[in-house]
C-alpha cells in the first residue's frame, strides 16, 4: 500500500481548492449561517483530550444550539448516559468541532472553535425543556464556520426514506450489551424497557 507521508504529496494529488471552497470560510456567524443553525436539531460534537478523541451526537427539540451572538453558541447538555466523554475532554482541551445536520437538506455546516462549560443558574433555567434544565451548558467560541456541500449526503441518500434500514435487520442495543457483558447487562428486558425509560428521562 502506497502511504502518503507529506503534505506536498497530498497536495500533488488533490491540487488547489476552488474559490468557492475558501471564500465560504469566515470567523463569525453570518446571517445565512445563522439561518442554517436555527433549522438544525442535530449536531455532532468532536472533542480531544488526554485519552484521545471523541465524537458525540447531540439532538434537541428545535435548534440544537442557541446563538448568543455572532461568535458564540450555547449547547445545552441534555440527559444521557453520564459517560461525559465530551465534557471531560473540553475541561482538558477546549478545542471543539461541530457538524450540523438539517433533516431533508443536503448541505451541512461545520464550526470549529473553543469551548468551556458553565453551570450559570440563569442560563440553565433559560434552556429548560418541560421544566427540566440541562446540567451544564457548553459555551462555544466560534473560530471558523463554513458550509459543506451536499455531495456526501447525496451519495449516501441519507434522507431517502426508501433506503432506510429495517431495524429488524440490525442487532438491538440489548443484544449488544448482553453479548459484551456475557449476559450480565442488557438482553430482551433492556430492549422492552428502553422506550418508556427514554420517554421519562428525555430531558
Amino acid at each position: 500500500m502506497a502511504r502518503i507521508t507529506t503534505v506536498e504529496e497530498l497536495e500533488a494529488i488533490y491540487g488547489r481548492p476552488e474559490a468557492a471552497s475558501t471564500v465560504k470560510e469566515v470567523d463569525r456567524l453570518t446571517p445565512h449561517y445563522r439561518a442554517l443553525i436555527a433549522h438544525s436539531p442535530f449536531v455532532l460534537l468532536a472533542t480531544a483530550g488526554p485519552d484521545g478523541l471523541d465524537c458525540s451526537p447531540r439532538g434537541d427539540r428545535g435548534p440544537v444550539v442557541r446563538i448568543a451572538n455572532d461568535r458564540t453558541l450555547l449547547l445545552p447538555d441534555r440527559r444521557g448516559n453520564n459517560r461525559i466523554d465530551s465534557l471531560r475532554n473540553i475541561v482538558a482541551d477546549p478545542r471543539v468541532a461541530l457538524l450540523f445536520l438539517i433533516p431533508g437538506f443536503g448541505n451541512t455546516l461545520r464550526v470549529n472553535g473553543r469551548a468551556h462549560l458553565t453551570t450559570d443558574a440563569d442560563l440553565l433555567a433559560s434552556l429548560a425543556v418541560d421544566g427540566k434544565p440541562p446540567r451544564c451548558v457548553v459555551v462555544i467560541t466560534v473560530e471558523t464556520v463554513f458550509f459543506q456541500c451536499a455531495r456526501a449526503v447525496v451519495r449516501a441518500a441519507l434522507w431517502n426514506p426508501d433506503l432506510h434500514v429495517d431495524p429488524a435487520a440490525l442487532p438491538t442495543m440489548g443484544q449488544i450489551l448482553a453479548s459484551l457483558s456475557e449476559g450480565r447487562v442488557g438482553g430482551a428486558d433492556y430492549d422492552r424497557a428502553w422506550p418508556e425509560r427514554a420517554r421519562q428521562t428525555m430531558w
